[in-house]
């Protein structure tokens, strides 16, 4: 609308003018300032019985002055609540208001509040801040200095902690037995290794935590060391799965020329891909919003490896079990209880990113992370146990036969193991010794090996 604008000189000031409307909203000017040198001075007097009224400044962008003018429909309020207070866009010309610059005066037998002031326009320079912030859940040690996202996550880290390491406990000491019967093979390392991994990162983890929860600040070395012992631990895992699903070490002494440059290539992907992962996290994570590390390109990325793995691992499996019918017992209980655990984590991954409230994802994902790690070891912890009553065992060749395999003629069965369905025959006790196994050997190696090499003969029923 046009609004009527009356000018009166005034001799040591710039042209004044008087405005009478009836509406509770009008247009006074338009006016583009320059950075850092634009500047408004202004004088206001009216009533103080017409209290309280306030200068509005607009922004052009669209969602301030292009929104408001010429939008009858919209009342004095709605008009003002699409500004920001914080960027000063309101002036409010009254004494409580100490910018605005207003005094109430007299003249005669009413009172005038006359506002004088100015305001500056210019872009950011940037923040230069100190500050000192403590916040916190309570006084307890658990909670003082969490959010409540975070609740229970040192709690849950302290427990698998002491799980794992018995599980690692309990692998030492099968391996020790193992070791005894010539039957710690590469693949059983493999596992007490990613099981001391485990160990490691959890000990890193309790310690950030312990930290954190002392001053809340922790260090955050402690905890990026952490991250990268446990993917440690699972790329080593993931890897003893595969090649267990290959038959190395239960049925074949190693694998194939083509077979190794696969894993190799597989297991550089999958490492590269947790690389950019860490990095991605690290550079592009808002911490302003509660984010999840599978929620990413990278993490989208492992899951598809992931289920990749899951498929060339039943493959694997489906061809050991072809040549190797006998070892069904160790087989068909080793490809259930991991098909789980393949799916386990996209699963957990997609259900974190879609199904979790972002509040409480970060401690729930914790717990159900280490407990699907925890299963995994547990299983195989379980399945390899060297015991007479474990039916499952896997091994049934010695260690010290396999140098004698892998340099015996060619056709004479260089990778492949001699059939046999159990390893655990030697185990007649927890003590005692199967000493007939001394000096029997398969046939198919009589005339080439020496008899004091013996392979594991299952005893009679």
């Amino acid at each position: 609308t046009e609004d009527t604008k009356y000018p009166v000189l005034k001799a040591d000031f710039w042209p004044f003018f008087l405005l009478y409307k009836s509406s509770d909203w009008v247009f006074l000017t338009r006016f583009c300032f320059l950075t850092d040198s634009g500047r408004l001075d202004f004088k206001f007097r009216y009533p103080k019985s017409r209290c309280c009224q306030n200068i509005l400044l607009y922004f052009d962008e669209s969602s301030q002055w292009p929104s408001v003018y010429k939008r009858p429909e919209k009342d004095c309020y709605q008009k003002e609540a699409v500004l920001r207070p914080e960027n000063n866009q309101v002036i409010n010309l009254t004494t409580r208001y100490t910018w605005s610059g207003c005094v109430v005066s007299s003249e005669g037998d009413e009172e005038i509040l006359s506002c004088v002031g100015g305001r500056s326009f210019r872009s950011g320079g940037g923040l230069q801040l100190e500050y000192e912030m403590k916040l916190t859940n309570g006084q307890s040690f658990w909670t003082q200095h969490f959010s409540a996202d975070e609740f229970g996550i040192l709690e849950t880290d302290i427990t698998f902690l002491v799980i794992f390491a018995t599980v690692f406990t309990l692998s030492c000491y099968f391996a020790y037995n193992l070791k005894g019967r010539q039957l710690l093979h590469t693949t059983y390392k493999m596992f007490m290794t990613a099981a001391g991994v485990e160990v490691l990162s959890l000990l890193f983890f309790c310690i950030y935590w312990g930290l954190y929860a002392r001053d809340g600040v922790g260090n955050g070395s402690l905890k990026i060391l952490g991250k990268l012992l446990f993917s440690v631990s699972f790329l080593v895992f993931l890897l003893m799965l595969i090649l267990l699903g290959k038959g190395f070490t239960v049925t074949r002494a190693r694998i194939s020329h083509s077979g190794s440059v696969k894993l190799s290539i597989y297991m550089t992907v999958y490492t590269i891909t947790y690389i950019i992962l860490f990095i991605y996290e690290a550079e592009f994570f808002d911490p302003g919003e509660v984010l999840y590390a599978y929620d990413s390109p990278a993490g989208y990325g492992l899951m598809g490896l992931q289920l990749l793995a899951y498929v060339w691992f039943c493959y694997a499996v489906l061809v050991s079990l072809k040549h190797y019918p006998e070892k069904q017992p160790f087989y068909i209980p080793f490809f259930a209880a991991y098909t789980l655990w393949f799916f386990a984590v996209p699963v957990m991954a997609l259900i974190a990113n879609f199904g979790i409230s972002r509040w409480a994802r970060e401690k729930i994902v914790n717990g159900i992370q280490l407990g699907i790690h925890l299963y995994a070891h547990v299983v195989f912890l379980a399945i390899t146990r060297p015991s007479a009553a474990n039916k499952n065992f896997p091994y049934h060749v010695r260690t010290s036969q396999i140098g004698i395999l892998l340099s015996s003629p060619k056709g004479m069965g260089t990778e492949s193991f001699p059939h046999h369905a159990y390893g655990n025959s030697s185990f007649l006790g927890d003590s005692q010794p199967n000493f007939t196994e001394l000096f029997s050997i398969h046939s198919f190696l009589t005339a080439q090996l020496s008899p004091l090499f013996s392979f594991v003969k299952p005893e009679a029923n």
